[in-house]
């Protein structure tokens, strides 16, 4: 019988920011591949609906939301998961705001509450699960970055810092926390449509400057993000970490593309 290095039944996975979007279809991935998933946000109501499909196929659960602005909530957050599934394996940092405005007008209140939910909050989700993840032995954390960690998008300067940082706070931790068995990387997305952003896509300038420098000429599908996840997520990455994939249809490969 083939051995299958990706599956991750009974591992012990929590993504944070899976009340929609990316995140939400990573979370229904990882439980489709066989892990547990809790899968959290601020708002119960959505918290409710995404543990109701995942209950719906089959899977695991555990209902319990989270603010990542907020250490004390993420630590009641990991102990409450610990004490119900015994550890957690595999956490997926999701959670993310960003705000289009000129940067000469962007206030410090702006850049600030920008950076602590992308940036600072990614943080503390880390230190609180670092001692679950060390004690599993194979603990794996997935960092959302984007294509603003790399080029510049215009008028959103405090997303393109904080998710700079995403990647800068991936590869300190990756290299730091490997000796502890922790692995740490990055995915990348480019441009996907989501619920928020069907209508930018499809109605504005910025939609078609962003397809046409796509070489793949379409959007990114939220479920073809979920093979690069579930691979992180599994021992076929247990000798990858401090690493980042961009899974984006050609974007920042491309030069000209007509």
């Amino acid at each position: 019988m083939a051995e299958n290095i990706t599956d991750l039944t009974n591992r012990i996975a929590v993504v944070i920011g899976a009340t929609s979007g990316l995140g939400r279809e990573i979370a229904f991935g990882l439980s489709r591949s066989g892990a547990k998933v809790v899968p959290t946000g601020r708002r119960e109501n959505l918290v409710k609906e995404v543990c109701k499909e995942i209950l719906k196929f089959g899977g695991e659960t555990l209902e319990t939301t989270v603010d990542v602005a907020d250490r004390n909530s993420i630590i009641a957050l990991c102990k409450k998961i610990c004490e119900h599934f015994g550890g957690v394996d595999i956490l997926v940092n999701a959670a993310g705001i960003t705000q289009r405005k000129p940067t000469n007008e962007v206030t410090e209140e702006d850049w600030n509450k920008i950076l602590d939910a992308n940036l600072t909050g990614m943080l503390r989700t880390c230190q609180a699960f670092y001692e679950p993840l060390k004690k599993s032995g194979r603990g794996k954390i997935i960092n959302i970055a984007s294509l603003s960690s790399f080029v510049a998008f215009h008028e959103v300067t405090a997303y393109g810092v904080s998710k700079a940082g995403v990647l800068a706070l991936t590869k300190s931790l990756g290299c730091e926390w490997a000796k502890d068995g922790i692995n740490v990387n990055a995915i990348v997305p480019g441009v996907f449509r989501t619920d928020l952003n069907a209508n930018l896509l499809d109605n504005s300038e910025r939609g078609k400057e962003l397809l046409m420098r796509t070489p793949m000429k379409r959007f990114g599908r939220a479920k073809e993000l979920v093979g690069t996840a579930i691979f992180l997520a599994s021992d076929a990455a247990s000798f990858i970490t401090g690493q980042s994939i961009t899974v984006d249809g050609g974007f920042l490969a491309s030069g000209v593309n007509s």
